[in-house]
This record gives structure tokens, C-alpha cells and sequence, in this order.
């Protein structure tokens, strides 16, 4: 039996302070306030931990969503993990849309890193009011590249697993301008 799965309800990350970051999203990325939850209990295993759990609208039916946790220790990240592998990508429209999403961040007074080129999409990163690592991402790929990288990646899967070293099946990716 497998799952029927029908798409991602919502992500989940912590935020420092819930208005500060519907304020943020809205102005920065134009995300809608969708609703909000606060409940002095966890309803799931029932401690009492007051938060405030938001969902922003990141379009076509995507929601992302943030938890302040005033009675918890400040929050922080993995610091195992380097920081720019953790992070929330949405995909923009195409290059323009981009380029001009980029002017955009700027004006706010945001550092803003690329456009980096992924082969198959360009993207820019940067960071919201909480230390998450954005990304906005423009497709580039053709469906002939995306066909192709659909079928090497069991192949890439094994041989990573074996040998824990880059394979070269979609070099190709990294090799263009």
C-alpha cells in the first residue's frame, strides 16, 4: 500500500516574533496572513507551552508557517549543519520576475546573493528577520535536461551511497554559463 499524498499542507519553522515576521513576508515576498492559532497547551501532547502558529499564503495553495515560542530558550540554528543548506525556496515565474524580485529585496535593505546559476534554474538567497536562509528560484531547464536528470538520479543515488563522492552523471549541470 502506499500513500495517497496530495501535496504539502504546510512547513513548519520557528519564528523570533510572529508579527515581525507576517510583516516581513508580506512586504518582502507578498504573502498573505491566511490565519493564525495561539493555544497556551501543545494540543498534541498537551503541555503547557503558549504559542502562536501562523500560516502565510505562498501561492497555489502552499502555505508556510511559523511558531513563536515566548516561554522557550531563544532560538538558533544547526550549528552542525552549514548555513547555506538549510532553507525555504519558492520558485518565481522566470528570469525578469527574478531580476526584478531582486531590486525588490534590495530597496529593503536586505544583502541579496546571485543570481546563481543551477544548470536547470537561477536563483538569489537571502535572510528573513529569523536567520532563514530564502531562496527565489527561476526555471531554466529544458525538459529534454529535466527527462535526463530524472533518469540518472537512481544511478547518482546508488553511487553516492557506495562511494560518498560527487557522481558525474549531470556534471553537465555545472559545466554551462
Amino acid at each position: 500500500m502506499s500513500v495517497d499524498l496530495k501535496r504539502i499542507h504546510h512547513v513548519a519553522y520557528r519564528c523570533k516574533d510572529a508579527k515581525e515576521t507576517v510583516d516581513f513576508y508580506k512586504r518582502v515576498l507578498g504573502m498573505d496572513l491566511v490565519l493564525a492559532i495561539a493555544e497556551d497547551e501543545v494540543p498534541s501532547t498537551k503541555e503547557p507551552d503558549p504559542y502562536m502558529h501562523i500560516f502565510l499564503d505562498a501561492g497555489m495553495g502552499n502555505v508556510l508557517a511559523f511558531f513563536e515560542l515566548p516561554t522557550q530558550p531563544e532560538m538558533g540554528r544547526d550549528e552542525k549543519t552549514p548555513v547555506w543548506v538549510q532553507h525555504i525556496a519558492f520558485e518565481v515565474a522566470d528570469m525578469d520576475a527574478l531580476l526584478k524580485a531582486k531590486e525588490h529585496i534590495e530597496a529593503e535593505g536586505l544583502d541579496v546573493l546571485g543570481p546563481t546559476n543551477h544548470g536547470i534554474f537561477k536563483s538569489i538567497y537571502f535572510f528573513d528577520p529569523n536567520g532563514h536562509r530564502l531562496e527565489l528560484a527561476a526555471n531554466t531547464g529544458t525538459q529534454e535536461q529535466m527527462d535526463e536528470l530524472h533518469r540518472v538520479a537512481p544511478l547518482m543515488i546508488e553511487e553516492w551511497s557506495q562511494t560518498k563522492k560527487a557522481p558525474r552523471h549531470a556534471a553537465w549541470l555545472h559545466e554551462q554559463d
